[in-house]
């Protein structure tokens, strides 16, 4: 008897705890302006590739992600969040242009080697976004065009 009332007691102070962090607010990584030095801009990029870029790459390494249903819940909302701000400290495709021309291409040379090493888009992304998942032939294509990109800075 004792042991079902710890129970319901856990059970009860875990429901109340989770619906209260429900409205804890989080930052959302959300701008409708598209900088001046916002990386498909700075280079013209090819619009096929300027779309796989977005879908891919653009939801953590940008200053506008689309956010899932999923992240109103708490505490994944933390996670998600927290990761968007360690990518863009990693890389920001919106401010990309403001690089210099040496950290750009410090930055393409890591780009080029995450996309071929199927490190990026990461796996725990594409889970959930399966359109983010690079085609053989769409790898190819945007991995050569980096290279001509890189090589031409």
């Amino acid at each position: 008897m004792k042991l079902k009332k710890i129970v319901k007691l856990i059970i009860v102070t875990f429901l109340i705890l989770f619906i209260g962090i429900q409205c804890i607010p989080t930052n959302r990584n959300q701008s409708n302006e598209v900088l001046s030095s916002d990386f498909i801009k700075t280079f013209s990029v090819p619009k096929n590739l300027a779309t796989k870029l977005k879908t891919s790459c653009y939801d953590c390494h940008s200053n506008n992600t689309y956010y899932p249903w999923y992240n109103k819940i708490q505490p994944i909302s933390w996670f998600l969040e927290n990761h968007i701000n360690e990518a863009k400290e990693e890389l920001n495709l919106a401010t990309f242009g403001d690089y210099s021309n040496r950290r750009q291409k410090s930055k393409l040379k890591s780009i080029i080697s995450q996309i071929r090493e199927d490190k990026m888009p990461l796996k725990s992304y594409t889970i959930m976004h399966s359109n983010a998942i690079f085609s053989s032939e769409e790898k190819e294509e945007l991995l050569n065009w980096l290279n001509e990109l890189r090589d031409g800075l």
